[in-house]
Parts: structure tokens; sequence; C-alpha cells
């Protein structure tokens, strides 16, 4: 039987995992010793109730394959070699160790207690603040801002971002203008088109009075902190044969089939990739469909492996559990509140990979 190792445990490399047990054997290389739900991260910094919902436990995953929790430390063509230093050889290998961004968004932490200590202690020095400022109008930044608006309402909150709106990427301007509005009804104050002449001193997430000056000379003072941009791919285990498809920023150039350029039998997926689409989960999980369906087709001995199509702009932004906006694919028209909430904002998909775990009910 075919041995199948898979590189990074989340959205993406979950998945795979899942799909090919029937048919390989799976190994599942992952540091963490739970899957970290980071859909929900932010809604499990403000609500207690939800910390413990963002970390599934992998021992349910799979019936055939393992999970081994280290680091894979180089991946040649045909095996892995991990942090204790083991030597895994391979049929096939799939990289999907995504990406790293700054916490409460992602978990910097390998072991799920530190985790849910430190997030404990974060909504702590939160609650101590005031008035909080973060830096970057992304999906991270403007989604925070509505989960603290909506566990804290009298808090001031505070978004700086250099780019002119909110949002980058392909969206509608009808869609960015309710995104302004319902932010304004929030009370959220934006900063568009500057940035701070220099971070605040102070840690992120730790609360201590500082005064920020930006680029456009506007003071900004402020009780804590959170940096809402930054994503850094994980793709420095490469050997030096696979590394010749790692791009300078760390992305990796994939063929259609989600092959690593120039590999038969090594294929990435997720955040690592170079294809020029949004780095979320939901991109992971279809990277996924296609690269199991792919290694099936070649354990099958069969030549019909299918070609990845990038979905069109997609987003789905909860500003807090009721507000926020979706633009949904092969619609023209963009979702407002109601309709996010119900797809995702009330209950962030928790249900969903419940089940991928085997954790439900």
């Amino acid at each position: 039987m075919a041995t199948v190792i898979i590189v990074g445990g989340g959205y993406g490399g979950a998945a795979t995992a899942k799909a090919l047990d029937d048919i390989a054997d799976v190994v599942l290389i992952e540091p963490k010793d739970a899957f970290v739900h980071n859909i929900a991260a932010l809604r499990g910094l403000v609500d207690p109730e939800w910390t413990d919902r963002i970390f599934y436990s992998y021992r349910q995953l799979l019936s055939r394959g393992r999970v081994i929790h280290d680091r894979a430390v180089q991946v040649e063509a045909d095996a892995v070699t991990i942090g204790s230093g083991e030597r895994i050889p391979a049929d096939y290998i799939v990289l999907a160790s995504g990406s790293t961004y700054p916490f409460p968004a992602k978990m910097d932490v390998n072991d799920s207690a530190t985790a849910k200590s430190k997030i404990a202690t974060t909504r702590a020095e939160l609650i101590k603040a005031n008035r909080v400022l973060l830096l970057g109008a992304g999906p991270v930044g403007l989604e925070l801002s509505g989960e603290i608006k909506a566990a804290w309402p009298n808090k001031a909150v505070t978004v700086i971002d250099p780019i002119d709106d909110v949002l980058s990427g392909q969206y509608s301007d009808a869609m960015r203008k309710e995104i302004r509005r319902q932010l304004e009804e929030l009370g959220v104050n934006l900063l568009l088109g500057t940035r701070l002449t220099e971070e605040p001193r102070t840690p992120p997430g730790v609360a201590s009075t500082f005064t920020a000056v930006t680029t456009s000379g506007e003071e900004i003072t402020a009780d804590i902190w959170f940096r809402c941009y930054g994503i850094v791919p994980n793709s420095d285990y490469l050997s030096e044969e696979l590394a010749k498809a790692r791009l300078a920023n760390g992305h990796l150039e994939v063929t259609p089939e989600l092959r690593l350029a120039g590999q038969e039998t090594v294929f990435a997926i997720g955040d690592l990739t170079a294809i020029p689409e949004a780095k979320r989960g939901g991109a992971a999980g279809r990277h996924a469909e296609v690269v199991a369906s792919n290694i099936r087709a070649l354990i099958e001995h069969s030549d019909e492996l299918v070609a990845y199509q990038p979905a069109p702009p997609l987003i789905l932004l909860p500003l807090g559990p009721t507000g926020g906006v979706s633009q949904l694919p092969g619609q023209d028209d963009f979702a407002g509140p109601e309709m996010t909430a119900q797809i995702k904002g009330q209950d962030m998909f928790v249900g969903r990979y419940a089940e991928m775990f085997n954790l439900s009910g």
C-alpha cells in the first residue's frame, strides 16, 4: 500500500489525510497537539465559552493512518525527516504546513493548554483596556474590531491601515461601503491611507497606555494594540531540490494539478501555494479535494488528474455574531449581516469541523 506523508495538519492537511485514509498508509506530521480552528480564534479571544471550541483532538481524525506530533525538519522528494531524527520514506508527499500569522488570529505555541492560557491572559489584558488599536484593515483587523465591539460595546476601537479603503482584493465598492457603514454604526474609528511612524513599544496584547503618531501627523492614544497583518509561509524545511519551487516570499510554485513545480509525487496546498487567491481555510479545503483526488488516481494508476480552478472572489466577514458582509460565488450582489450571521457569524463553522474530526455529539 502506498505511503502518503502530509506535512501539516491544518485545514488542508487534515482534510487530505482524512480523504486518503481508506486507500493509503497516511502519516500526518503536525507539531501542535490539537487542531486549531483559526476561523473562530477571534471569537475564542473575546468569549471564554468559545475558547475550548477552537481546539480539536486529532485522535479520531483517522481510522487507519497515524498522526505524529513533531515537526518536519527536511522534506525530500521521497522522504520526510522529523525533529526526532526519524526519516520516513514516502510514495507521495503533501506539503500543507500553512503559514504563521500574529496571535490571536493564529496560535504561536504547539501545546493547546498553553495556547488556552495565553488566550485567557490576553483576554484579561483586553478587558482592562478602554482603547484598542488594531493595525490592519484586512479581514482579521475588521473581524477583530467587530468581535471586540460585540463583547464590549463601550470600548473605543481604532483600525489603521496604509491602504485607502477597507479590504484589499476584488470586492465591490458597494460591499466596502456597507462594511464602513456597519463599522461606523458600531463606533469603530477607521484611519485609512496612513500608518504609524513606529510600532508601539509595548508588546501586542498587553495592556499599557501609549501614544502613537501616524505618518499624517495624528496622535493616537490607546491602552492595548494588536498586529493584524503579516502572513509568512512555513516552507523553510525543503531540501535543496524541492526548494527550487520556492519564491522569494516563501510561497511555492505549483502546477494546475497542485504538484510542486518540477515534481511528480510532491504536492502543495493551502497558504504555501503561490496561487493568486485569498489564503483562507476554505481555499485550503478546496486544494485538499483536488490533491486527494489526484493522489488517489495515481495510486490507482489512472492518468486522469484534475486541475485546480481558483474560486472567484469569496469572503465571509463577520463583524461579531450578528453583523458583517459576504461575497458569495455566483452572486453579483453581496450578502449583508443577516445572511453572514446565518452562514458563518453565529457558529463560525464549529459544527462542520467538529464533524470532520469525528467529535460531534
